[in-house]
C-alpha cells in the first residue's frame, strides 16, 4: 500500500531534468559564453555545474556544486577561464553520488594530451563497461558513468582522438549527447538513437552545440540545425567535419522532451515546444471533457498545457495557484508542523477566486503522487467545490534508464494503481491522462506501435536499448525482452 508523507515538500515528486551541455569553438573569451548559456540551460540540472575552455597551449577548468550564477559570475573565476573554445555542463545527478568529484566537464590528461568531455544521457551498461575496465587496470576517481568514456578513450588502440572516441561510444548502450574538448578540435556527438537532444549554432565565425535552442537566444546566436541521431561532428582550424560512425538505426528521440524537460520557448525536433504543450492540452479536453468553472494549471510547467485546455473547451483559464520563484529546495525544519507549513512557501492558492468553484487542475505528470495529493488538498482548503485533474502525459508506469531521475519502479503510483484508485488516492473527483495515441497527435504524428517514432519507454515499458546493467543484476526482470523489440 503506498502511503504519503504529509509533510515531505513537493521537491522529491517530480521527473528531473537530466543534465545540460554546451559548447564553443572560435569565440573570444568562450568561457563567458558557456556560462551564458548554461544560465539558459540551468532548467536542465541545478545541482551542480562547470566550464572548461582551451587556450591552444592549456585546459583551464572550474567546477561547483550549485547554481551556474553564483559560481560563474565572479571575475576572479572567469579571468582563468582562458581560451576561444569552451564547453559546460549543469548537472542534475542520475547515476553517481551528488559530489564535487561527479560535476563535469570531466577532464584527463591522456597520452596525446588534454581530453574533457561533458554528457548529457545515461550508459545503460556503465557498470559492466567499469568492472571490465577496473580488471584491466584502470582507476576511477568518480562514479560517474561518463568516466567510463574516458577510459575506454584512453585505453583505445585507435590512430587519433576522435578515433579513439568512436571505439569508445561504440562500445556503450543507452543515450549520450556529448561535447568533447581536446586538442584536435571540439567534438559534439549523439547517440544512435538520438534519444538525447543536441543542436548547433553560429555566433559570427564561431560554432555552437547545446542542448536546447534556448542557449542560443541568449547569446544571440543562430540555430543552424539539429546533429543527427548518430552523428559525430569536429570543429578546429580546417573548419566543420561531420561523420556517421555508428550503424544507422531508427530515431527514438525522447518524447518527454516535449512534455515537460525542454523550456518551453525551445524548438525540438524542428517543433515549437509551447506549441506543442498547447496542443497536448487541447487533446486532453477532447480526450476527457468535463463540466467546469475555471481551468488552473499546477505551475509552471502545467501553463501551456492548461492553456490548450481552455482554449479547446472554452472553460476560462486562471491562475489559480501562484508560485513563489524565490524558494529553492524547501529548507528542513525542526518540528513536522512547521516544516508542513515549507509546502506553501512554493505553491500558493488564490482562494477569491477558487472558492465555490468546479476546477480543472492541469499538470505535466504525476510520479509518486505526494505533489497532487497536496495540490488537490489545497484547492479544497481553498473552497473549491469540485477538482477534477487531467495529466498532459500519459501515466508514468515504467522508470527511464536513458538520463532522466525516475524513481524505482515500485515508487512510481501509475505502477502500482489504476486510475481510478489513484483519482482516490489524491482525492480528486475525477482524474485523466492524455492517451499515448493524443500525445502522438499533439506533436502532429502518428503512433507506430510496432516501430515507435520516439523514446516512450516511462510509458510504454518499450525500451530501445538493451539494459544490461538492469538485466545482469536483477536475472529475473523482463526488461531484457521488452528491450530486444
Amino acid at each position: 500500500m503506498l502511503t504519503t508523507n504529509p509533510f515531505e515538500p513537493l521537491d522529491g515528486d517530480t521527473l528531473h531534468e537530466e543534465c545540460g551541455i554546451f559548447g564553443i569553438w572560435g569565440a573570444d573569451n568562450a568561457a563567458s559564453f558557456v556560462a551564458l548559456g548554461l544560465h539558459a540551460l540551468q532548467h536542465r540540472g541545478q545541482e551542480a555545474a562547470g566550464v572548461t575552455s582551451y587556450d591552444g597551449a592549456h585546459f583551464h577548468s572550474h567546477r561547483a556544486m550549485g547554481h551556474v550564477a553564483g559560481n560563474f559570475d565572479k571575475d576572479d573565476i572567469m579571468r582563468k577561464l582562458l581560451g576561444r573554445a569552451g564547453i559546460g555542463h549543469v548537472r542534475y545527478s542520475t547515476t553517481g553520488e551528488t559530489a564535487l568529484r561527479n560535476v563535469q566537464p570531466l577532464y584527463a590528461e591522456l597520452n596525446d594530451g588534454g581530453f574533457a568531455v561533458a554528457h548529457n544521457g545515461n550508459l545503460s551498461n556503465a557498470m559492466k563497461l567499469r568492472r571490465t575496465l577496473n580488471r584491466r587496470g584502470s582507476i576511477f576517481q568518480s562514479t560517474s558513468d561518463t568516466e567510463v568514456i574516458i577510459h575506454l578513450v584512453a585505453t583505445s588502440q585507435a590512430a587519433s582522438p576522435t578515433d579513439r572516441l568512436i571505439d569508445a561510444l561504440k562500445q556503450v548502450e543507452g543515450a549520450y549527447s556529448l561535447v568533447v574538448l581536446t586538442e584536435e578540435g571540439l567534438i559534439a556527438c549523439r547517440d544512435p538513437l538520438g534519444i538525447r537532444p543536441l543542436v548547433m549554432g553560429k555566433l559570427g565565425e564561431a560554432t555552437i552545440f547545446a542542448s536546447e535552442t534556448v542557449a542560443f537566444d541568449v547569446i544571440g546566436a543562430s540555430f543552424i540545425r539539429e546533429i543527427d541521431p548518430g552523428e559525430l561532428v569536429i570543429v578546429n582550424g580546417s573548419g566543420i567535419r561531420s561523420f556517421r560512425p555508428f550503424e544507422k538505426a531508427e530515431p527514438r528521440p525522447c518524447i518527454f522532451e516535449h512534455v515537460y524537460f525542454s523550456r518551453p520557448d525551445s524548438i525540438v525536433d524542428g517543433t515549437s515546444v509551447y506549441e506543442v504543450r498547447k496542443n497536448i492540452g487541447a487533446e486532453l479536453s477532447r480526450e476527457a471533457p468535463v463540466e467546469a468553472d475555471l481551468v488552473v494549471p499546477v505551475p509552471d510547467s502545467g501553463v501551456p498545457a492548461a492553456i490548450g485546455f481552455s482554449q479547446a473547451s472554452g472553460i476560462p483559464f486562471e491562475l489559480g495557484i501562484i508560485r513563489s520563484h524565490y524558494v529553492g529546495r524547501t529548507f528542513i525544519q525542526p518540528s513536522q508542523e512547521v516544516r508542513h507549513l515549507g509546502v506553501k512557501l512554493k505553491h500558493n492558492a488564490n482562494s477569491a477566486l477558487i472558492r465555490g468553484k468546479r476546477i480543472v487542475l492541469i499538470d505535466d505528470s504525476i510520479v509518486r503522487g505526494t505533489t497532487s495529493v497536496k495540490i488537490v488538498q489545497m484547492m479544497r482548503d481553498a473552497g473549491a467545490r469540485e477538482v477534477h485533474m487531467r495529466i498532459a502525459s500519459p501515466p508514468t508506469r515504467h522508470s527511464c534508464f536513458y538520463g532522466v531521475d525516475t524513481p524505482e519502479r515500485a515508487k512510481l503510483l501509475a505502477a502500482q494503481m489504476s486510475v481510478e484508485g489513484m483519482a482516490d488516492y489524491i482525492n480528486a473527483d475525477s482524474l485523466a491522462f492524455i492517451s499515448i495515441d493524443g500525445l502522438y497527435r499533439a506533436l502532429g504524428d502518428t503512433r507506430n506501435a510496432q516501430q515507435p517514432q520516439r523514446c516512450d519507454a516511462c510509458f510504454t515499458g518499450e525500451y530501445p536499448t538493451r539494459l544490461t546493467d538492469v538485466e545482469e543484476n536483477d536475472p529475473g526482470s523482463t526488461l531484457s525482452l521488452v528491450a530486444a523489440r
